[in-house]
């Protein structure tokens, strides 16, 4: 099913309020790693990636519903809504061997929140996600992406 995408709107309110606020806990976690409070730094690193991770599967997920609901979903779709949960796994892979954690695994995760938007993009390009959807996608993923890798670097 190829359509051309409609202009981008602006997403429903609900979306829109609930996606900006599902920034905050990274958020927190960053100003809580800015606060140079020795103690509370392994558990704001922890809270970073696991938050993360969990978005990541999340997002895999809505992908799953909106091939689920499109009836016409092409393969490849499938194929990318099961991919997010799988990185998200395997970016714990050096926290489980002993490795450097988490900068490793956090750069994993925002390049892959970041890399999201391409499977976005294809999906607002043959019309099964709603005209808005990028315009939702984007700041959050960009958000969340962002927070993760500047975590990863402090």
């Amino acid at each position: 099913m190829q359509t051309q995408p409609a202009l981008p709107s602006l997403p429903p309110l609900w979306p829109r309020f609930l996606g900006l606020a599902g920034l905050l806990p990274q958020a927190l976690a960053m100003f809580a790693l800015l606060g140079g409070n020795p103690e509370a730094r392994y558990v704001a690193l922890a809270c970073a990636f696991a938050y993360a991770a969990l978005i990541l599967s999340f997002l895999g997920g809505t992908w799953w519903g909106l091939a689920a609901a499109s009836g016409t979903a092409p393969r490849w779709l499938w194929i990318a809504a099961v991919v997010p949960s799988l990185i998200a796994f395997a970016s714990a892979y050096p926290w489980m061997v002993g490795e450097p954690w988490p900068q490793p695994s956090l750069v994993m995760l925002a390049a892959a929140l970041i890399a999201s938007l391409g499977v976005d993009w294809q999906l607002r390009r043959i019309g099964i996600a709603p005209s808005w959807w990028l315009s939702l996608r984007l700041p959050l993923s960009l958000g969340l992406g962002g927070l993760t890798l500047a975590i990863a670097y402090l």
